[in-house]
């Protein structure tokens, strides 16, 4: 296929994990990508695993915590692509602890990498969208915005606000054209999630010492083929900016496996 032959695309977290593989996805489709990413390895190991497509990648370092690289970052890509069609929040991070533990520094950084990060990238890019050619966003929410997942209440109430915020990007722009969708990824081996704990999995990085295993006992995906990997989101990342997703807006999918019936 190759649904992004003449098409834009601005991709965050871009060195690793899911949107590593969003990146490769769209070349693969042949589009023309910029892989943002606050690890200078991590884009390095991307335009490698590019190999030929690399031709239609440039990589920007970004901290999509703070306003100043946002702004630069978004710039440089539309100048590299000459315009955007597609915008694909992929970066995050994942802390995990006792919520009576957590400091408010943390809790504070998870909200700004997630949360805060994901607006500052949606604002910049609005006016290069609103050029575009069916242009479209993808967030990443997480099946935690919606369902109990242990120790991590500040990441849930990160997805969470990209979930609501997607909807309401969603009715602000559909006048314009853009279309706002979410991803909510689950039971996905990824940057993270480290493969450790119960059965071999984990719910991510940085579980308590203490951690009761039996709070995840409905964290399994119900097809019982374990976790799956990045490209079984990015897959389903590029069908939702695609034409093929021209008449989806202000909606997430749940790419989980079938762990939260």
């Amino acid at each position: 296929m190759n649904r992004y032959e003449n098409r834009r695309a601005l991709v965050t977290g871009g060195g690793s994990g899911i949107g590593q593989a969003t990146v490769l996805r769209l070349l693969a489709e042949g589009g023309t990508v910029v892989a943002a990413d606050i690890s200078e390895a991590g884009l390095k190991d991307t335009v490698e695993k590019a190999g030929a497509s690399a031709r239609r990648l440039t990589t920007v370092l970004v901290d999509i915590a703070d306003e100043a690289s946002v702004r630069q970052a978004v710039a440089l890509a539309v100048q590299a692509l000459g315009g955007l069609d597609v915008l694909v929040n992929a970066a995050g991070i994942l802390r995990s602890a006792h919520t009576h533990e957590q400091s408010l520094a943390d809790f504070n950084r998870i909200i700004a990498v997630n949360l805060t990060g994901t607006f500052l990238m949606i604002r910049e890019a609005i006016p290069a969208l609103r050029e575009g050619t069916g242009p479209a966003v993808v967030n990443f929410s997480s099946t935690s915005a919606a369902f109990a997942h242990p120790y991590m209440a500040a990441y849930a109430a990160s997805k969470g606000g990209i979930q609501s915020m997607t909807h309401a990007l969603a009715s602000e722009y559909s006048k314009q054209g853009i279309r706002f969708t979410a991803v909510q990824p689950g039971s996905i081996s990824s940057g993270m999630t480290d493969g450790s704990g119960a059965s071999g999995q984990s719910a991510g990085p940085g579980l308590p010492e203490d951690t009761d295993w039996d709070l995840y006992t409905k964290l399994a995906p119900a097809l019982g083929r374990g976790f799956a990997g990045p490209e079984t989101v990015a897959g389903v990342v590029a069908m939702l900016a695609s034409e093929d997703g021209r008449f989806i807006t202000g909606t997430e999918v749940r790419i989980d496996g079938g762990t939260h019936f």
